[in-house]
C-alpha cells in the first residue's frame, strides 16, 4: 500500500509544514487549502452551470416566445440555432483573451457579454433583439468553455484535478436541468431574468478567488505567483517544491518562441493538438447533440405514443452517471473511462439503430424497448466519460506558452461539430434512420481505438509532467 498523501513515485502531493518541534508532518492538503480550492472552483463553475441554462433555454420557452413576438417557425428555429455561431466566435477568441485578461479577467467578460444578453431577450421587443441577445450569450458560453476547465486545471492539486474538472460537466448538466425544469413555471421573460443570476455571483466570486498561478508565473507576475500557490494549497503548506516545479518550466517557456495558430502543427505541438482536437471532433460526431436536441422526436419515430417518458429517464440517468464520472476520475484514471465511456455510447447507438432497422424492415419482433435502452446507455455511458473528459484532457496537455491558441482551436473545433451534428441530425434521419445510429456507432466504436492509441493517462501528474511528455521541444525538462 502507498503512504498516505504520496503519489505512485512515493513523492509528497502537499507537504504540511510543522508548526512544533521542529518536524514536518506529511499528509494531504490541509483543511484550509481545500476550503480555498473548493470556493474557487465553486465560482469558476457558476460559469458552466450558466452555460448549462443557456443550451437549455429555447426549449422550454419555444410556444411562448413564438405567441408574444409572433415568431415563425423558421424565425424561431434561428434564435435556437444562433447560440452556437456567437459560442464559435467565443471559441476563437477564448485563448487569446484569458492570456492577456487573466482566467478571472475572461470569465467576469463573459459574464458581462452573457448578462446583456440576457437582458436583451428578456425586455425584446422583436426577433432582432432575440437574435442579438442570442448571439452574445453565445459568446460568452464559447469563452466560458475554454476558461473554466483550464483555470480549474491550473489551481488544483494533480491528485485532485480530475473530480474537480469534471465537475464542470456536472453543473453544465444541472444547468440544462434547472432550465426544463423553470421553463415549465415562469415565462419566457423571467427565466431570461433568472439566467442573469449566475453571472452576478460570479462575478461578485471572482473579486475573492486567486488568479492561476501558473498563468501569473507565465505573463510577468513573479511576485503574486506564490501567495496566489499559498493559498490555494493552505498557510501550512511547503510549497516549495511545486513553485520550483512551475517556475523552472514557466523559464524554459520564456526561451521559446512566441506561439501563432501555425506553430501548433509543428512537430513539437502536433501529439498533443491531435490528442485535443480528435477528443473534441469525435465528442460531437458521436451524435450527442442531434441526440439530446431531439430525443423526444427519436422515441416518437422509434415507435412510442410520447416522447416525454424517454426524456425524463434520459435525465434521471444523466446526473448521477456524471456524479460517478467524478467520483472515478482520480481513481480510475482518464483513459479507462473514456475507453468504456466511448464502448457504452457504440453499444447505445447500435441498440437504438436496431429499433429503427426492426421497425423499416417489418421484423416480426417488435424492438421498441431497445430505443429506450440504447438512449438510456448511450447517455449514461457518454455522461461517464466522454461529456467531461475531453475538456479535463485539453486543459492538461498544452503548454501555457500554446494554451492560448490550442484552447481557441479545440473550443472551436467542439463547437462546430455541435453545430454541424446538431443541423444535419433531422436530414440524416429521413435519409435513414438506423443508417444514422450505424454511423453514430461506428465513430464511437473508432474513439476506443484512437484512445487507446494516442491519448496518455494524465491521472495523477503535475501539468508539467504531462505538458513535458508530450511536446519533444520540453522533453529536456522532464527527467
Amino acid at each position: 500500500m502507498e503512504p498516505k498523501g504520496r503519489d505512485a513515485a512515493g513523492k509528497p502531493l502537499l507537504v504540511r509544514v510543522g508548526r512544533s518541534g521542529g518536524g514536518d508532518s506529511r499528509g494531504s492538503a490541509s483543511s484550509s487549502s481545500i476550503t480555498v480550492v473548493v470556493g474557487s472552483t465553486a465560482v469558476a463553475v457558476a460559469g458552466s452551470f450558466e452555460f448549462g441554462l443557456s443550451i437549455g433555454y429555447s426549449s422550454p420557452s419555444q410556444l411562448d416566445i413564438m405567441r408574444d413576438l409572433h415568431l415563425s417557425l423558421a424565425e424561431y428555429s434561428v434564435f435556437g440555432s444562433i447560440l452556437t455561431i456567437g459560442a464559435m466566435l467565443g471559441a476563437i477568441v477564448s485563448g487569446s483573451i484569458a492570456d492577456r485578461a487573466g482566467r478571472r479577467g475572461a470569465m467576469a467578460i463573459s459574464d458581462v457579454i452573457c448578462t446583456l444578453g440576457y437582458l436583451l431577450i428578456a425586455f425584446s421587443q422583436n426577433y432582432w433583439w432575440l437574435d442579438i441577445g442570442r448571439v452574445l450569450i453565445g459568446c460568452g458560453i464559447g469563452l466560458l468553455s475554454y476558461v473554466v476547465p483550464v483555470y480549474i486545471s491550473e489551481i488544483t492539486p494533480k491528485n485532485l484535478r480530475g473530480g474537480f474538472a469534471t465537475v464542470n460537466q456536472f453543473m453544465i448538466c444541472c444547468g440544462g436541468s434547472l432550465a426544463f425544469v423553470l421553463g415549465t413555471f415562469v415565462t419566457w421573460r423571467n427565466l431570461a431574468i433568472v439566467g442573469v443570476i449566475p453571472c452576478l455571483l460570479q462575478m461578485v466570486g471572482l473579486l475573492v478567488i486567486p488568479e492561476s498561478p501558473r498563468w501569473l508565473a507565465r505573463f510577468g507576475h513573479p511576485g503574486v505567483f506564490v501567495p496566489a500557490l499559498q493559498k490555494l494549497r493552505g498557510q501550512g503548506t511547503d510549497i516549495s517544491e511545486e513553485a520550483s516545479e512551475i517556475k523552472v518550466f514557466t523559464e524554459k517557456l520564456q526561451h521559446l518562441p512566441k506561439s501563432k495558430m501555425l506553430d501548433l502543427f509543428q512537430k513539437d505541438y502536433i501529439h498533443a493538438v491531435t490528442v485535443g482536437v480528435g477528443l473534441m471532433a469525435l465528442q460531437q460526431l458521436g451524435g450527442v447533440n442531434g441526440i439530446l436536441f431531439y430525443a423526444s422526436e427519436v422515441f416518437v419515430s422509434a415507435g412510442f405514443s410520447s416522447g416525454n417518458t424517454g426524456t425524463v429517464a434520459m435525465a434521471a440517468v444523466q446526473v448521477p452517471m456524471i456524479g460517478l464520472g467524478v467520483l472515478l476520475m482520480d481513481k480510475a484514471g482518464r483513459r479507462p473511462l473514456l475507453m468504456i465511456s466511448a464502448a457504452g455510447t457504440c453499444l447505445g447507438c447500435l441498440l437504438v439503430g436496431l429499433s429503427f432497422l426492426s421497425k423499416e424492415e417489418h421484423w416480426e419482433r417488435n424492438l421498441n424497448v431497445f430505443a429506450l435502452a440504447g438512449l438510456l446507455v448511450f447517455i449514461g455511458s457518454f455522461s461517464l466519460g466522454m461529456g467531461g473528459i475531453p475538456w479535463v484532457i485539453m486543459s492538461e496537455i498544452f503548454p501555457i506558452n500554446m494554451k492560448g491558441s490550442a484552447g481557441s482551436l479545440v473550443t472551436l473545433v467542439n463547437w462546430l461539430g455541435s453545430w454541424i451534428i446538431s443541423y444535419a441530425f433531422n436530414f440524416l434521419m429521413i435519409w435513414s434512420s438506423y443508417g444514422t445510429f450505424f454511423i453514430f456507432a461506428t465513430i464511437c466504436g473508432l474513439t476506443v481505438v484512437f484512445v487507446e492509441r494516442l491519448v496518455p493517462e494524465t491521472k495523477g501528474r503535475t501539468l508539467e509532467e504531462i505538458q513535458a511528455s508530450m511536446n519533444s521541444s520540453l522533453t529536456p525538462f522532464h527527467k
